[in-house]
């Protein structure tokens, strides 16, 4: 590709498409343009990567996820095509800023967080690696929702990302499979012996996948993400009496987590994932049959990951097709699935581990029902002898009236992970701890990772561009060589430029804010940042707690001088939960309040940004001094925020939790600053059961000051949600330990100013964090993968054997 190519490719497609010229089309015309024609170039290597696969017959993961959270490709893909620089400065020939392009891109936000960013950062890793993989989930009408605010208070507005159509998706008609639902399940004999399941009155649903290459970095390799589309077939239209029967299956991918608060919902959610589920699972299976080879060595070319709960039905849909469509055995049916299987568990928290009712599981999908209840059965005969019926009995899949799909998800497979290494200690001492003594070889850890090339490459040109000059290009592709940059920690002319960057980052952000919220706030405060779900356990409201008492202590001391603080929170509220949504209303109130009092001199803003994306996280993240990673000991699986912060030099605020502990144990105790209780800490005080909020709260002035301000109107407008958080930190006494934390957050708070006011040293810290960076990288996360439990390996080595 030329310039003079790429100027001709896109008079072409404006002129097929939109009958105009390139000086006469709109940044949004001339981006769906831009993207036929990169489009076509990574298609290219995206045929020629699927014939190499074919032809060589390689094995496969195909990565099932609920969630995938690409935000943004068209930058992404002219960096890993290697055309990024080519059509920046084509384009700037043209006086067209690729910014500008860039901005009209919608954000494929089909995730909630850190579940949905984890896949796509594994997709963008996989083919990086040149590892044969594919992604498989849901194409939903509508993203995860577009958050404002309003009076403080959180708005879901519909995010219709595919209003003006998906440039990077393929429709994929004939690859469409039938999904069937509820109906009446019978056996009969069949001739040879074999059972065969007579399924009467069920109801149809037809998938159609939607394809997206997902690029590689610069080596040709174009993989697949794979979502699919709901339609009801022509021939079933007769079976809908009324649009409210017909929304009620079309709903199925229109939204994410549709609220299952009701029996609409929860009937919805079920035949949401096993959706997904059967199409992916249905479409593997005819592309094995196409390599005709036998069904015993199936394993050796399939591998099947399920990321969380949400697509454990792979376990049983792989298992009905096996047996009712394939004829084989229960035993070599149940013993390839255990070798083509393997789960992630992305939770501490009990409660977040997926369980549904058996009712409802017979109603919406019987024949999983069927198949469930005989695994479970098998399970019990099987351990019966081996170990005690009580260890048996709790690791059971159906417990009275439910099913535990964590324990289908473990039972089914040959690997469980955790995703950073205390999580994976954690799941095997407590949460999982029946199941390790059952299965120790199971288990295993794979500390989570992002695609450094989208968090610093594309999101910091700056601080990219000081690396290229400082150790060269090497760590673009091989990003361990990051840790070059340990050589020059004592050269002032690169912290200088370090720091230059990094000012260049505020200022972009600062302009941002006071664009799109009205507030200025000043490059040359500390940028303390905290981006996340919203959600208690972690602990925006602990930040908040400290935020007040610096607040309070500027008032009651007119004279107190600080080093200018900008707070930063980017956080969505899962809608349904009501006491997150009373934080958000709370912290953007003490925004209000702060925000607009002229007695404190600008000495802190508050800036909570609203509708929170993977966009939005690029312009935060480089500009970022302060990562604030502060969930309580024990109850962040992982983190993937603390790494993107790390890799563009914030200084990390946490507790020892989840990965924070490794990348502690990267950078040093000198740069990181630790607070709070630990994970053992945490245990001994549910072991005991002595923790006391109100006792806290009586012996501590400073405390009470903060508390009361939420009840006493010294804070407006938050009548109801102060008196809520209030209630929930000393009625209900704090169940993730704010107020024992609080003391040693405060002075924690305290250390990052002084260390702050030490210029020099403050730039080789995060330097230091930079370098250590590479150790987070996605493509290492997927090397494990790839080596431990799929058994995969790249084309190349793959063709040199």
């Amino acid at each position: 590709m030329t310039k003079k190519a790429l100027v001709r490719e896109l008079r072409k497609n404006l002129q097929e498409d939109y009958a105009i010229e390139l000086e006469d089309a709109t940044s949004e015309e001339i981006f769906f343009s831009l993207g036929s024609t990169i489009k076509g170039i990574s298609n290219e290597q995206w045929q020629k990567t699927w014939k190499n696969y074919l032809k060589e017959q390689q094995k496969q993961v195909y990565y099932f996820s609920i969630e995938f959270l690409p935000g943004k490709l068209l930058k992404s893909n002219l960096l890993n095509l290697g055309l990024y620089d080519l059509v920046k400065e084509t384009l700037a020939d043209l006086a067209i800023d690729l910014e500008e392009i860039v901005e009209q891109e919608k954000d494929m936000a089909l995730g909630n967080g850190g579940l949905g960013r984890l896949a796509s950062c594994f997709m963008d890793a996989i083919a990086s690696k040149g590892l044969p993989g594919n992604g498989n989930g849901i194409r939903y009408n509508y993203g995860l929702f577009k958050q404002q605010f309003v009076d403080g208070y959180q708005v879901e507005l519909p995010d219709d990302w595919l209003k003006k159509g998906n440039v990077w998706e393929i429709r994929r008609d004939s690859k469409a499979v039938n999904v069937h639902y509820g109906g009446d399940i019978s056996f009969t004999k069949k001739t040879n012996g074999h059972l065969a399941v007579v399924a009467e009155n069920q109801r149809i649903l037809r998938a159609v996948p939607y394809d997206t290459g997902m690029v590689g970095y610069q080596n040709g390799i174009v993989n697949t993400m794979r979502l699919w589309g709901v339609e009801i077939p022509y021939a079933e239209e007769g079976k809908y009496r009324s649009i409210e029967e017909r929304r009620v299956f079309e709903d199925l991918t229109a939204v994410l987590y549709p609220d299952d608060s009701n029996e609409r919902g929860r009937f919805i959610r079920l035949a949401q994932e096993y959706f997904f589920v059967s199409a992916g699972i249905q479409s593997i299976l005819r592309y094995y049959q196409r390599l005709d080879l036998p069904a015993s060595v199936l394993s050796e070319k399939i591998a099947i990951h399920i990321n969380d709960t949400h697509p454990a039905l792979c376990i049983p849909e792989f298992m009905r097709i096996l047996l009712d469509e394939w004829e084989l055995s229960w035993e070599q049916a149940w013993d390839l699935t255990g070798k083509v299987m393997s789960y992630t568990n992305h939770t501490i928290l009990a409660e977040a581990l997926e369980k549904w009712p058996v009712k409802l599981m017979k109603q919406v999908v019987p024949r999983m029902y069927q198949i469930i209840e005989e695994i479970d059965r098998r399970y019990v005969l099987s351990m019966a002898t081996i170990h005690p019926e009580a260890l048996v009995q709790r690791t059971r899949i159906i417990q009275g009236q439910t099913i535990h799909m964590a324990h289908l998800a473990i039972i089914g497979s040959h690997s469980t992970n955790g995703v950073a290494k205390l999580h994976s200690d954690l799941l095997k001492s407590v949460v999982l701890h029946d199941f390790y003594l059952i299965y120790p070889d199971r288990f295993n850890n794979k500390t989570n990772g992002i695609a450094q090339r989208r968090w610093l490459q594309l999101a910091n040109e700056p601080l990219s561009q000081v690396l290229d000059e400082t150790i060269g290009q090497t760590w673009r592709k091989n990003p361990n060589d990051l840790r070059l940059l340990l050589n020059y920690q004592n050269d002032t002319t690169v912290l200088e430029k370090i720091g230059q960057a990094k000012a260049r980052k505020k200022v972009q952000l600062a302009t941002y804010i006071e664009e799109t919220t009205g507030i200025l706030i000043n490059p040359d405060a500390i940028f303390d940042v905290q981006i996340k779900r919203l959600h208690a356990y972690k602990r925006q409201l602990l930040n908040l707690l400290h935020i007040l008492k610096q607040y309070f202590e500027l008032k009651d001391q007119p004279n107190k001088k600080i080093h200018p603080r900008v707070y930063i929170f980017g956080a969505k509220a899962a809608p349904s939960y009501h006491y997150a949504k009373s934080i958000i209303k709370t912290i953007n109130a003490v925004a209000e309040l702060i925000n607009n009092d002229a007695t404190i001199n600008d000495q802190i803003k508050i800036v909570f940004l609203p509708n929170y994306n993977v966009s939005l996280a690029e312009k935060i993240i480089p500009a970022a001094d302060v990562s604030e990673q502060i969930s309580l000991a024990s109850k962040e699986a992982s983190g993937t925020s603390n790494m993107k912060l790390m890799l563009n030099g914030a200084i990390t605020l946490a507790t020892l939790d989840g990965a924070n502990i490794e990348i502690r144990d990267a950078v040093g105790d000198d740069n990181i600053v630790i607070f709070g209780l630990s994970e053992a800490q945490v245990y001994a005080y549910y072991e005991n059961q002595s923790y006391s909020a109100r006792e806290i709260y009586e012996n501590n002035p400073t405390i009470q000051r903060v508390l009361n301000a939420l009840i006493d109107g010294e804070i407006p407008n938050i009548e109801q949600e102060g008196r809520e958080i209030y209630d929930s930190l000393l009625v209900y006494n704090d169940e993730y330990f704010l107020l024992r934390d609080f003391d040693s957050y405060c002075a924690a708070q305290n250390k990052i100013e002084r260390m702050y006011q030490e210029k020099e040293q403050w730039q080789r810290q995060c330097l230091i964090n930079i370098a250590n960076a590479g150790t987070f990288s996605a493509d290492h996360t997927v090397q494990q993968y790839a080596d431990d439990i799929w058994h995969i390996e790249p084309l190349f080595a793959h063709q040199s054997k």
